[in-house]
């Protein structure tokens, strides 16, 4: 059967990452004719929201620092409104659960809230430093300032736990032997009072990963004192894997580092 160049024209469509492309082309020798249907560019931020989907759902592992293209893309997402509604989405969530969970009376109904960027914010520093690469000591500078402003959605969900009888244990990677102190300060400064215990690295554990440190201490609190950890709330996926997680873990966005 014969076709003519009007009949011959044939349309495809080509996935490219973030780009959708329908490309005409007409069979007949006439030429090519290429009209993009949708692209992402409208946005000019799709490419870095993907990478951040990727990050929240533990799909991209060992990055050092934001992608140079999507530092401006993770401010904005910080700053401007759209972290503080995920993070309430997030937080509306672990209130339905707390409002289905009760503690026994022996006192040994557990939760555990990390710290850094679950009750204490260190945007701030990060932002300062164009979220680059994990550096220790400068690190170690600001936490010790204790300066650290407190996440407000947190504190609301700490107070809750004691109210309702939960022991609630703050559960951090700082070195405790340089920044216990100041730690204890800066929590306090920002209304988390009352916690029944703040654990954090001892020399005995420098070097190994958090997710292998905390599994350890959630492990003692299980198996050593005999606390039933009903849930976990923390901004990286090593605070919320390994061993004795708790009944229910809640990750609270964070595209600003990577903590192994």
């Amino acid at each position: 059967m014969a076709f003519s160049r009007a009949t011959a024209a044939v349309a495809l469509v080509v996935l490219l990452p973030h780009f959708v492309v329908a490309i005409a082309l007409d069979v007949g020798g006439g030429g090519v004719a290429a009209r993009p249907c949708h692209s992402a560019s409208v946005d000019g931020d799709a490419g870095c929201l993907s990478w951040r989907v990727m990050v929240e759902a533990n799909n991209a592992r060992g990055w050092r620092t934001v992608p140079a293209p999507c530092v401006a893309y993770v401010r904005g997402y910080m700053t401007r409104g759209q972290y503080g509604r995920d993070l309430s989405s997030v937080m509306d969530q672990v209130a339905a659960y707390v409002d289905t969970v009760e503690a026994d009376d022996d006192g040994l109904d557990a939760w555990i809230l990390d710290i850094d960027d679950t009750c204490l914010s260190n945007l701030l520093y990060y932002e300062a430093k164009q979220f680059g690469a994990y550096d220790p000591s400068a690190f170690k500078t600001w936490a010790t300032k204790g300066a650290c402003p407190g996440i407000p959605a947190v504190l609301e969900l700490f107070t809750t736990l004691q109210a309702k009888g939960f022991k609630v244990f703050l559960l951090s990677g700082r070195d405790e032997e340089t920044l216990a102190t100041c730690t204890s300060e800066n929590l306090e400064s920002e209304g988390f009072l009352g916690y029944e215990r703040l654990i954090m690295r001892s020399p005995e554990y420098r070097g190994q990963s958090s997710s292998v440190f905390k599994s350890a201490m959630r492990k003692r609190l299980v198996e050593e004192e005999g606390y039933r950890i009903r849930g976990n709330v923390g901004d990286q996926w090593s605070d919320l894997q390994g061993d004795y997680v708790g009944d229910r873990v809640f990750k609270i966005p964070n595209p600003m580092y990577y903590v192994p």
